[in-house]
């Protein structure tokens, strides 16, 4: 695939329009405009796409929905393999990315045309095969942080790696985590990814890094979570980031935490969700946060959302095509592309 990158129509210059987004040629042989900035894409919609997961075997389905209006989701496509542990979803504006997972751990990453339907192709490989993997983005590199390389055991890694979104090709070493966690969750600002929670060695954790996605290195201790837990997943509308739902060792969670992205501190708390669940998928448009399945635990196909910018409960948005969770989620829209 040959992708050209160029600027989305703000406005008309004396050679003609001006752009600020991406035009991106397919493997069809036609190309996919992004619909105006990220601000235009929040207020028409973007699109959510959820990788269900275990569903409630290992699957490779994919859903999506227009996150701005509320509804049950459309099947979008197949992703290029079946997952039922914990893969990791990351995006730009134009593609979505989906890598690493179980069974037998994976290192495989594939991406889909958001603005498209369709299954997904190959994009290319992990530094090490993995699951229970945590993935956030801005518009140019999608980070793919921890999880558990042993096929057999439970050992967490602190790997963390990096692809440029717009290239297809194998990961890069980026940095480590403050420490190996598996399950853990992430968000991002433009600037700054936050990776919360897990669990570690040898328990659950609330420990939250931050790194700076254009940089590479180690990552850097940001604060704690109002508690410990794993199977959480993060969204932000570049501001705030939000994280919801986990397992603190005794029980599934409804919990969500909230933080200011450019600053250092603990996480306070936000709300509940409408039920206790692990490993839900999440999306975003800078305005919503999505929480998409999950197990409680057995699967569940309930969608549900906040407004990420207030605090408060979540509301119920609609229903998967099917039960899905220990998946990934992404958008066209997200808060690391703000």
């Amino acid at each position: 695939m040959t992708v050209l990158r160029v600027d989305t129509i703000s406005g008309i210059g004396s050679d003609g329009p001006v752009f600020d987004g991406d035009l991106e040629f397919n493997s069809q042989n036609f190309f996919v405009l992004s619909k105006g900035t990220t601000t235009d894409r929040n207020q028409t919609g973007g699109r959510g796409l959820f990788a269900l997961g275990a569903a409630p075997t290992a699957s490779n389905i994919i859903n999506y929905v227009t996150i701005s209006s509320m509804g049950n989701a459309l099947d979008f496509g197949d992703l290029t393999y079946a997952q039922d542990s914990s893969s990791g979803g990351c995006s730009s504006s134009t593609r979505g990315i989906f890598g690493g997972g179980g069974p037998s751990n994976k290192d495989t990453i594939c991406f889909v045309t958001i603005a498209t339907t369709g299954n997904a192709l190959d994009f290319g490989n992990l530094t090490i095969a993995k699951r229970g993997v945590t993935a956030h983005s801005n518009s140019t590199r999608g980070i793919f942080a921890g999880g558990r390389a042993d096929p057999a055991g439970s050992n967490p890694v602190d790997d963390i790696e990096y692809i440029t979104i717009a290239t297809l090709g194998n990961a890069t070493d980026f940095g480590n985590l403050t420490d190996a966690r598996r399950y853990p969750g992430s968000t991002s600002s433009p600037t700054r990814g936050v990776i919360a929670g897990g669990f570690g060695s040898p328990a659950r954790v609330d420990v939250i890094d931050y790194i700076t996605i254009a940089t590479t290195g180690n990552a850097t201790n940001f604060g704690n979570l109002t508690g410990i837990r794993d199977n959480l997943e993060g969204n932000s509308d570049g501001v705030r980031g939000i994280f919801g739902a986990g397992n603190d060792g005794s029980n599934n969670l409804n919990t969500i935490d909230y933080l200011t992205i450019a600053t250092t501190g603990n996480a306070s708390d936000f709300g509940d969700l409408v039920n206790t669940v692990f490993d839900p998928m999440s999306a975003s448009n800078s305005i919503r946060g999505l929480y998409a399945g999950g197990g409680d635990p057995a699967k569940v196909n309930v969608i549900q959302y906040v407004t990420i910018s207030s605090t408060g409960n979540a509301n119920d948005f609609g229903d998967l095509t099917s039960p899905g969770a220990e998946g990934s989620g992404c958008s066209d829209s997200h808060g690391g592309l703000s």
